[in-house]
């Protein structure tokens, strides 16, 4: 029974507390609220903060003899204290998985009920934080003074016999053709001592039954099944996307007292040195940042997460890393019939407060049980830049010290509450690998780092320099969980047509900054708009720019693909509120100038060349490496790479070929020539084929230019 209907809520404070939560609480002047939803949807707590007390008025029939009822809230925003009729039930903390409470004997005293919930959910800083919400609060892609605060999933009650499942975990240890091997966790909640009986089905078969004796309260017990002859699953580039539904019933004295079902699919997942491989075949995996899809949870429906993975499907990508937070349950269901790559993200993100670590152990733990069925999730990452570096585009040596500092040396957060949170996950999950933290470059004493966010092009040098520091220091790119540089959207409800026209430059820079995450001194330092003579051409410079930045550095990783490079998450795909930002969708998923140019980028065969200079003299020579790159597991037999090089009044045929292995990347040729003396563009345009196949197509420009004097 879905405890919907009439919901109302008031600011909590301490009369509230003393007096709104018993049943013959008057309440005809509260306020009616949406549950489930965020509360900020209501006009009057539009801009409230919180803590707000939430009731709702229920009737119902008392649980027979020998059942036990539970009031389950299926999400909370952010840590709640809730009381049925007036008694005290406990205080949930955690947004992304249920919390349930034994109300039986409440339950048997009458059939007219009050559920009292107060919600708090506190303004978070950008550092030392102690919810753990992760990029869902205090992040400059969400609106200026959004509080995701509520019950934002329905809160439900029912009935079970005596022993009930508090939590389930279902794990794929190991598979292949021959055999798989799944390993259950479940947590069971008894009335009283007793004898039980497990039972284990899998798409409605019985493959497992056994006793157990359970005592008063919870009880842990773990058991295992062999699957024979499985139909695997894989990554959709590799194979088909077998999934199967597992059962586990709890039978006492000789009924069913609850069931628990987990969709999954048996496969393995090895990770060596950031290569990615699913049941044996590397994967070289192409993947975006997946943000927040709405800027509240509640109002995230299945269709807008099945248009974002279609989008991502749609650009050629087999992976999404999920930034900073964890989504809506449809995210991870359709993940897995896409066959689409997940890097999961742990709530952690920036510096937390030290009392925030028993909690985040415990929720490390809660992430497993709720998703670790999932077999698209890959990799677990406790915490996001867990370091407090500067953003200044040109810091003072004293802060590029403290940065370079909170990189080397041991800190609270990375050195105690990562490890604490990293071994809380590999203790309940060993068939996955769990990185303490993400963004974190090599360190002592291992001098090991892990993926890495680097923003060459952006806010240090330039596009090129990531492939500069991959011939530098290859380990600082084996994978690149976030690069890429910002722009400004089509759509800018933020900014006012006629005021733009009028003011031209001189717009509130500073409203932009605090409402819609604009990084003035990145802009002011690589687009200046003062040097544009409209807010259009300015838009679409920031644009075009955004496009250079993500062709070259995806295209550079592309070519060291395994060598050293297992893959990685360009930042990123779509912004869940208008922003200034990194995405290639705006909020109302209209595609900038970088979607068509990372879709190119991220094809399943590219031919690709060196970058050229931004210009080059007459008698220049240029020695131009290029490289066809192939994912498709499939080979390439007759590969023909065409180069023409073309200047004003003038052009040149060059023809190379050879065989191309499946999942592979070929060196075809070195491209040398000398610079005409003609003035004006030159390009390299290049085209691959196989034969009357056309396999993929990209181009290559510099300006000629007379030598200065």
């Amino acid at each position: 029974m879905e405890l919907a209907g009439r919901w109302v809520a008031t600011e909590a404070d301490d009369d509230v507390r003393r007096f709104g939560i018993g049943l013959d609480a008057d309440d005809s002047s509260w306020l009616r609220v949406d549950v489930p939803g965020h509360w900020q949807h209501t006009p009057a707590f539009a801009a409230s903060n919180g803590p707000l007390m939430y009731r709702h008025r229920f009737a119902c029939d008392p649980p027979p003899a020998g059942r036990r009822r539970w009031i389950t809230f299926d999400g909370v925003f952010y840590q709640a204290d809730a009381w049925l009729d007036g008694a005290y039930l406990g205080d949930p903390e955690g947004y992304f998985f249920p919390h349930s409470f034994d109300v039986t004997q409440l339950a048997r005293i009458g059939d007219e009920h009050v559920l009292a919930v107060e919600v708090a959910c506190a303004p978070q800083s950008t550092n030392g934080r102690t919810n753990i919400t992760g990029i869902l609060q205090s992040w400059r892609g969400l609106p200026s003074g959004w509080n995701p605060g509520g019950l934002w999933r329905s809160v439900r009650m029912y009935d079970t016999g005596p022993v009930r499942i508090e939590r389930l975990r279902a794990l794929c240890r190991d598979a292949d053709v021959r055999r798989a091997h799944v390993r259950f966790t479940a947590i069971l909640d008894s009335a009283d001592p007793r004898e039980i009986v497990v039972r284990t089905l899998r798409d409605g078969e019985l493959v497992d039954e056994h006793p157990a004796a359970v005592a008063s309260g919870e009880n842990e017990l773990e058991w295992t099944i062999d699957i024979r002859d499985p139909d695997l699953w894989w990554p959709f580039e590799l194979g088909e996307q077998a999934l199967t539904t597992l059962t586990v019933e709890i039978v006492a004295d000789g009924e069913l007292s609850d069931q628990r079902f987990r969709r999954t699919g048996l496969r393995q997942i090895v990770w060596n040195d950031w290569v990615c491989s699913v049941n044996g075949e590397p994967l070289f995996l192409r993947g975006t940042n997946l943000m927040p899809i709405t800027a509240g949870l509640g109002d995230t429906t299945d269709e807008l997460i099945e248009r974002d993975l279609q989008h991502v499907l749609d650009l050629g990508l087999n992976c999404i890393r999920v930034h900073g937070h964890i989504g809506r349950r449809c995210l991870y269901d359709r993940a897995d019939e896409l066959g689409i790559v997940i890097l999961q993200d742990f709530p952690l993100v920036r510096t937390h407060a030290r009392s925030t670590r028993g909690r985040a152990v415990s929720q490390a733990t809660a992430t497993v049980d709720t998703l670790g069925h999932h077999p698209s999730i890959a990799l677990w990452s406790a915490h996001s830049e867990p370091t407090s570096t500067s953003t200044e585009m040109h810091p003072g040596w004293r802060r590029r010290l403290r940065d370079v500092a909170a990189q080397q040396l041991p800190s609270w957060n990375k050195s105690v509450l990562d490890r604490w949170v990293k071994r809380a996950f590999e203790r309940a999950d060993t068939t996955r690998t769990t990185i303490a933290h993400s963004g974190v470059a090599p360190h002592f004493p291992q001098l090991d780092g892990t993926d890495r966010h680097l923003s060459y092009g952006w806010r240090h040098g330039d596009a090129e320099d990531l492939a500069r520091r991959a011939k530098l220091l290859p380990r600082s790119v084996r994978f690149v969980s976030e690069f890429g540089s910002e722009s400004v959207p089509d759509h800018t409800p933020f900014v006012d047509d006629l005021d733009v026209t009028r003011r031209w430059p001189d717009l509130d820079w500073q409203r932009l900054v605090d409402d819609v995450g604009y990084q003035h001194d990145v802009f002011d330092e690589l687009l200046p708009p003062d040097t544009f003579p409209s807010f259009d051409e300015w838009r679409e410079t920031t644009q075009l720019y955004q496009s250079h930045v993500l062709k070259v550095q995806i295209e550079a990783l592309r070519r060291l693909k395994y060598r050293p490079t297992g893959g990685f998450c360009f930042s990123s795909l779509a912004d869940p509120a208008p922003a200034i930002s990194s995405s290639v969708l705006d909020h109302l998923r209209s595609p900038k100038d970088a979607y068509a140019v990372v879709r190119a980028a991220c094809a399943p065969v590219i031919v690709v060349a060196d970058p050229l200079p931004d210009w080059v003299n007459p008698g220049d020579r240029l020695d131009v490496d290029v490289h066809l790159v192939n994912d498709r597991r499939t080979p390439i037999d007759h590969a023909i790479v065409d180069a023409t090089i073309a200047w004003a009044g003038g052009s040149e045929l060059r023809r190379f070929g050879g065989p191309v292995q499946p999942d592979d990347v070929v060196k075809v040729a070195t491209v040398t020539l000398t610079v005409p003396d003609t003035l004006g563009e030159l390009a390299i345009e290049l085209r691959a084929t196989d034969g009357d196949d056309e396999l993929a197509t990209n181009r290559y420009s510099t300006a000629v230019v007379l030598p200065t004097q």
